[in-house]
C-alpha cells in the first residue's frame, strides 16, 4: 500500500453579495507538497447564482474562476503569479479577501492520489445537486 501524504484544500465560494455572506461553492483547490501537486476544479452553476445574484456578470465571474485552475498549473500562460512556486500560488489562492470569489477557511487531510482527492472532494462539496422531488411512500413527485 503506498504511502499516504498530507494534503490542504479550499472551497472556492462565490458571494454575491458579501456582506450577506450568503454563497455558492463553485470549485476546489488541493495542494499536496509532498507528491508536488496543485490542482483545481471549478464549475459555476449560473443558475443557482442568479438566484442570490441576479446583478451579477455570470460571464466576468466565470472567467475569474477559470483562472484559478491556470494559476495552479503554473506556467507562462497563468501570468505572473503562475510563475510562482507551487506553495506560494497556493497560499496566493486561498488568501482572504472581500471580494465576491473567496476561498474557505483551509482544511487537512491524508491521500495516496490527490487528483482522485481532488475529483472526490469537488464531486462532494460542489458537485451540483440532483433536481428536487419529494418521495412520499413508493409514489414519486416532481
Amino acid at each position: 500500500m503506498p504511502a499516504r501524504s498530507s494534503y490542504d484544500y479550499a472551497v472556492i465560494r462565490v458571494i454575491p453579495r458579501v456582506e450577506r455572506q450568503e454563497f455558492i461553492n463553485a470549485g476546489v483547490i488541493l495542494h499536496c507538497p509532498e507528491l508536488g501537486f496543485l490542482g483545481a476544479r471549478v464549475d459555476l452553476d449560473p443558475q443557482r447564482l442568479a438566484v442570490l445574484g441576479p446583478h451579477l456578470d455570470l460571464d466576468a465571474v466565470q472567467k475569474h474562476l477559470d483562472l484559478i485552475p491556470l494559476v495552479c498549473a503554473g506556467g507562462d500562460g497563468s501570468g505572473p503569479i503562475g510563475r510562482l512556486g507551487q506553495r506560494e500560488r497556493f497560499h496566493w489562492l486561498i488568501s482572504p479577501r472581500s471580494t465576491i470569489i473567496q476561498a474557505s477557511p483551509v482544511h487537512s487531510g491524508l491521500c495516496t492520489d490527490p487528483a482522485a482527492t481532488l475529483d472526490h472532494l469537488f464531486a462532494t462539496l460542489v458537485g451540483r445537486p440532483a433536481p428536487p422531488h419529494a418521495t412520499i411512500g413508493r409514489k414519486e413527485f416532481s
